[in-house]
């Protein structure tokens, strides 16, 4: 049966506007971006499909155009829609980085982190350029790595603040083995960019480690 002959009340768009978004489950929220099923299969039918193969939404956003084809009914087109809602979510959340202090902001700062890191089959290392006031200046992701480990040149991280004239900047990675602890190598690659940095009066004022949907902070840790 399809959607247009459930209850109204159980319709996914419908539920939407009447009990907000938060209401809804993943494959609900999917079927709303994904709109139409196929022969045989409702749009929420499809969106369970999705989340069955690939377990999470993060391991979904995540997916390349190869493994999102795969899936009966989905396409180019659908893989490009939802690369645009995404990009609109990442530019959305840094827009809200950049409208004041990124201290006083550490909700939009972790969710625009979890959704650029989370899911990458490889170790990404991202640094966020920030003023004297804490302002976003640029975010710039600058080194790519393997599945267990990045090579990460604090003089890179360095002419790069300079460049930006940043006055402070919060490291970020990603641990795409899901697991947030920070290593001992974590650990000894923060303290060494905080001295290179001091050279030329940069403050590291965080360091955030990605795993799925979790993002530790060294600040709150008292690791910094």
């Amino acid at each position: 049966m399809g959607i247009n002959n459930w209850p109204e009340g159980e319709r996914p768009r419908e539920k939407l506007i009447q009990r907000g978004a938060a209401s809804l489950s993943d494959a609900e929220l999917l079927a709303i971006f994904l709109r139409t099923g196929v022969v045989g299969k409702s749009a929420v039918d499809l969106a369970r499909d999705l989340l069955t193969q690939f377990g999470t939404l993060t391991r979904l956003f995540a997916a390349s155009e190869e493994e999102f084809c795969t899936i009966y009914g989905m396409g180019q087109a659908k893989y490009a829609q939802l690369q645009a809602v995404l990009e609109m979510s990442r530019r959305a959340l840094q827009e809200v980085m950049c409208m004041g202090d990124a201290l006083n902001s550490p909700g939009a700062v972790r969710d625009y982190l979890r959704l650029l890191l989370s899911g990458r089959e490889q170790e990404v290392f991202l640094v966020v350029f920030l003023t004297a006031q804490n302002r976003v200046i640029a975010s710039e992701e600058m080194f790519h790595g393997t599945l267990t480990q990045t090579s990460v040149y604090p003089r890179e991280v360095v002419k790069r603040a300079l460049h930006h004239n940043a006055a402070g900047v919060i490291l970020a990675h990603n641990h795409p083995s899901g697991v947030a602890e920070p290593s001992q190598s974590d650990r000894l690659l923060t303290d060494t960019l905080k001295q290179a940095l001091a050279l030329v009066d940069v403050r590291v004022l965080d360091h955030f480690i990605v795993a799925g949907t979790g993002c530790l902070s060294f600040a709150e840790r008292g690791m910094m």
